[in-house]
């Protein structure tokens, strides 16, 4: 099958234009979520200014209040004096909140806490009747005459800090990040909408389908700027496909009449020559090159008349296997005449798609024909119809080079060991056009050897 359009190409489907874009994936998302970052590092790090600095400040203020009230027992002058002030400050205080500790020169302790060595340090015990704080203490330890003096103020009030700075960051933080995730998600889910109409209008687009516009009201922001494009770009688009259509309809219903009159008047200078004569000879021969011109016009007609028509016109459930069938019976003559075998593959429960059946047949014709003609004699031309749904002609022949098959759909176009062939290059353009307009996809693949044309709908 050399003869070849190489792979027309067809986007996506609109249901997968119309999948979602992940959440994750949507632009108003990320620019929330990078937002709440730049906000979280901000937050932090302001809040967290102010709460190293009142945590210094309240260290140093319990650091000063200990140093003071030991310099304020320091000044007493006896040691029975100074254990008598201890043990007053100690029972009018709170362990939990301020310990006091004398260790007197004989080895008696008299305070709201017991003192005992380890290691060189004292540790600080509770008393039976107290408790001490959990969060410890800022201390400081003072050999007077005596004995050693113990004082610490509890670091309850820095731990209390802490977790006000953390309650007022969580206040501030959680609340404004489930807001803006919420309107991030709700304004992502706006734009996944709207940029899914603009995805779904240009993938109809590049299908052929120029009519198509993407609906308005769209907004007045960038998205809209966007769709507002889309659709003067359709509109340019339309009228200069319609224009070139247009034009070459007109050249070829123009042409088409003085052609065939043409044909007519040849055949009948044919006649007029006796049988085998130069004069007969060369108006058969002209008259087959008037009727292959004939057929060429008669081909571009029929591909205007294929792609100008709307995609759903006419379209019917369509069992591809009663299609298939039908045309192997048409064929099947021709086939066994140039020595060629015709194998079908078709599953027993048939494959319906929606489409128009006489499109479809002529599309497989075309695809029979150009095996046959492409093909050596005695190549086994295979028809299947698969789930997907996927229609295939496969042949044995020569095949398609790979570089040709890259070669988008053109009318006209030939390889060049097809040139001195019969045919004029039209026949895939037509199985093309008819493809495209069923909004399936034409592709051409090595059949090892040979080459395997799909339609898969």
């Amino acid at each position: 099958m050399p003869e070849a359009n190489p792979t027309s190409k067809a986007p996506s489907t609109a249901q997968s234009v119309r999948q979602r874009t992940p959440l994750l994936r949507s632009a108003p998302v990320r620019q929330t979520l990078l937002l709440l970052a730049v906000f979280f590092l901000i937050d932090a790090a302001s809040l967290g200014g102010v709460y190293l600095k009142l945590q210094s400040d309240a260290t140093n203020d319990l650091h000063s209040a200990v140093q003071s009230e030991i310099e304020s027992l320091d000044l007493t002058a006896t040691p029975r004096a100074l254990s008598a002030i201890v043990s007053a400050r100690a029972r009018a205080s709170d362990a939990a909140d301020t310990v006091i500790v004398l260790v007197r020169a004989d080895g008696g302790q008299v305070g709201n806490a017991r003192a005992t060595m380890e290691g060189g340090e004292i540790r600080l015990e509770p008393l039976a009747d107290s408790a001490l704080s959990q969060d410890g203490y800022v201390q400081d330890i003072r050999r007077l005459s005596g004995g050693v003096l113990i004082l610490g103020l509890s670091m309850t009030p820095l731990r209390e800090l802490t977790e006000t700075f953390v309650t007022l960051f969580l206040l501030s933080f959680v609340p404004t990040a489930v807001v803006s995730i919420f309107a991030g998600a709700y304004f992502a889910r706006r734009a996944a909408g709207r940029v899914a109409r603009i995805e779904e209008a240009l993938a109809l687009l590049s299908s052929g389908d120029l009519s198509v516009r993407i609906p308005a009201p769209f907004g007045s922001d960038d998205l809209a700027r966007i769709a507002d494009g889309v659709n003067r770009l359709a509109e340019r688009q339309e009228a200069a496909t319609e224009q070139l259509r247009q034009v070459t309809t007109d050249i070829a219903h123009d042409l088409k009449t003085p052609i065939q009159r043409a044909s007519v008047l040849l055949h009948d200078l044919e006649l007029t020559f006796s049988e085998g004569s130069d004069g007969a000879r060369l108006a058969g021969a002209a008259a087959e090159e008037i009727d292959r011109a004939s057929n060429i016009f008669a081909a571009m007609l029929r591909i205007a008349q294929i792609e100008g028509g709307p995609r759903s016109a006419e379209f019917r459930p369509v069992d591809l296997c009663d299609t298939v069938r039908e045309i192997a019976e048409l064929y099947r003559p021709v086939v066994e005449e140039a020595g060629d075998i015709l194998s079908l593959d078709l599953p027993s429960n048939g494959i319906v798609v929606q489409g128009n059946a006489g499109l479809l047949g002529q599309a497989l014709s075309n695809l029979i024909e150009n095996a046959i003609r492409h093909t050596p004699r005695g190549s086994t031309i295979a028809i299947s119809v698969t789930d997907g749904p996927i229609l295939a002609v496969a042949d044995n022949g020569p095949g398609i080079p790979p570089a040709e098959r890259e070669k988008v759909v053109r009318r006209f176009y030939r390889l060049e060991r097809s040139r001195t062939s019969s045919g004029h290059g039209l026949g895939l353009a037509l199985v093309a056009a008819i493809v495209n307009r069923h909004g399936a996809r034409l592709t051409f693949g090595d059949n090892n050897p040979g080459t395997r044309a799909a339609i898969r709908f």
